[in-house]
């Protein structure tokens, strides 16, 4: 965090100082805010959030313990270990955390050259603000989410980590309920607003489709007036929001496969050891070899790259930064095993959109000797859709010709039983209520030239499943 007072940050936050430990008003802090006492470091500021199954007061001695210098606290702690921890009490930890972002990002764009891209969509949001980090990194100092945090908690502290000298900051939103998005980029008004694309992940908790539209367009509408919405020419849903845009004074930047998308991408070719296509950037093309797996991921360099040259890098240099990239994350579409087997793991997030991707993927990549086997799990947070949308999944497996469907736990069950109706009746499809019983059954059933996709929502937990195979079979 950037250096300020005990007064300022109090200011900020809206909250009573409690002075310990010899400190006055005038105090300075700097160091990494965190909700978490076990990532504290020396100088550290400790919030103690409230949560479902703990509280963060609790905490607060090993707060101490680690360095802590300040804690923003809904109480105050009196124990022993927090005699000397000077305490800033506000009404709402959560809140006051992201009062503290709002007011150290405006600080920090009043007096250099920050600029901020917010980034939302149903899917694909970490792999782009991946991209986008890197591509930028070269260029200037920039700050991006830790793996996915995009909640009312990940993206304050993100937003906390920018500096005097951050030039780039890529935030990524997440959002399971209207009004989440709004108000989170709202505490930053983004110069760049990326919409990738309107699916049904969260549906459950959005209450539709169309609700989930509402629900990404809120950041279209957040974005700072004058500034720029980067928008997927391909998704119906994300092109009706270039009226909020420019309706919020915005340039609308397109990007997509069709022809009148400012950033396209042609001749695609998907191989399993990554995806090749020409780019073309305001009508100037060049050849691009992404070793991202998964033709989906085209889109989400195109994004990256039609906000990182709307914020002046060349088309040359972003070609190079992404190139460079071999995985978005641990746990999405990596690669793992050998050339034996090869085993891609990705299990961290899944929705019918992302979920009809790694199969598609799946079936692009295996040669005429080898073997496809999908490993799934369950889809979270679709509430009523669920059944439905369960079903969808096991009747595209089977029309894209997957040799072997292994689906694992209750919740995904339904994947099975389609599978079974259309077809895969001859012991194509099995069902396994646990990892561990998936995990013996795969063991001894793959074989040389499978190519083995696994695939769930978090929640599932098959993103384990997927490091014990690639384990196993490297």
């Amino acid at each position: 965090m950037i250096a300020l007072t005990i007064a300022q940050l109090a200011d900020a936050v809206g909250g009573r100082i409690v002075l310990r430990g010899g400190d006055s008003v005038d105090t300075v802090v700097s160091g990494a805010v965190d909700t978490d006492s076990r990532l504290i470091e020396q100088g550290g500021v400790f919030v103690a959030k409230r949560g479902e199954e703990t509280d963060g007061h609790l905490f607060v001695d090993a707060a101490v313990a680690a360095g802590a210098a300040l804690a923003i606290v809904e109480h105050e702690v009196d124990t022993d270990a927090a005699a000397g921890l000077t305490q800033v009490v506000v009404a709402d930890a959560v809140d006051a955390l992201a009062d503290l972002a709002r007011a150290v990002v405006a600080q920090v764009r009043a007096s250099g050259d920050l600029r901020v891209v917010g980034i939302t969509g149903s899917n694909g949001k970490t792999t782009t603000k991946n991209l986008l980090a890197h591509i930028l990194a070269a260029t200037g100092e920039t700050v991006s989410p830790k793996a996915s945090f995009n909640n009312e908690v990940g993206a304050p502290l993100t937003m906390l980590r920018v500096t005097d000298t951050t030039r780039f900051l890529v935030s990524e939103f997440g959002a399971s309920a209207p009004g989440e998005i709004a108000r989170l980029a709202g505490l930053v008004e983004p110069d760049i607003a990326v919409v990738l694309m309107v699916g049904m992940a969260h549906a459950g908790g959005f209450g539709g489709i169309e609700a989930t539209f509402h629900a990404k367009s809120e950041l279209v509408r957040a974005a700072r007036p004058g500034g720029l919405a980067v928008l997927n020419a391909d998704d119906p849903r994300v092109a009706a929001m270039a009226p909020i845009a420019l309706e919020r004074g915005l340039t609308v930047r397109w990007f997509g496969r069709g022809a009148a998308a400012a950033v396209r991408a042609d001749e695609v070719e998907v191989t399993a050891s990554g995806t090749s296509f020409v780019i073309t950037v305001d009508g100037v093309s060049a050849p691009m070899r992404l070793r991202v797996l998964g033709e989906h991921h085209v889109m989400n360099a195109l994004a990256a790259v039609a906000a990182a040259t709307a914020l002046g890098v060349s088309l040359d240099d972003a070609i190079v930064r992404l190139e460079q990239v071999e995985i978005a994350e641990r746990w999405r579409m990596q690669p793992l095993g050998s050339d034996r087997v090869r085993i891609i793991n990705d299990a961290y997030n899944a929705s019918p959109d992302s979920m009809a991707a790694a199969l598609r993927t799946l079936a692009q990549i295996v040669g005429p000797d080898e073997r496809s086997v999908a490993v799934l799990g369950a889809m979270s947070e679709l509430g009523e859709y669920a059944e439905d949308e369960h079903d969808r999944v096991g009747l595209l497996a089977v029309r894209l010709g997957v040799q072997r469907i292994v689906v694992v736990g209750a919740d995904a069950r339904r994947m099975y039983l389609e599978a079974v109706a259309q077809g895969s009746w001859d012991g194509e499809a099995v069902f396994f209520a646990t990892a561990d019983e998936a995990y013996e059954y795969l063991l001894g059933e793959l074989r040389d030239g499978d190519r083995v996709l696994v695939k769930s929502s978090n929640s599932a937990g098959l993103r384990f499943l997927g490091d014990r195979l690639g384990e196993s079979f490297s």
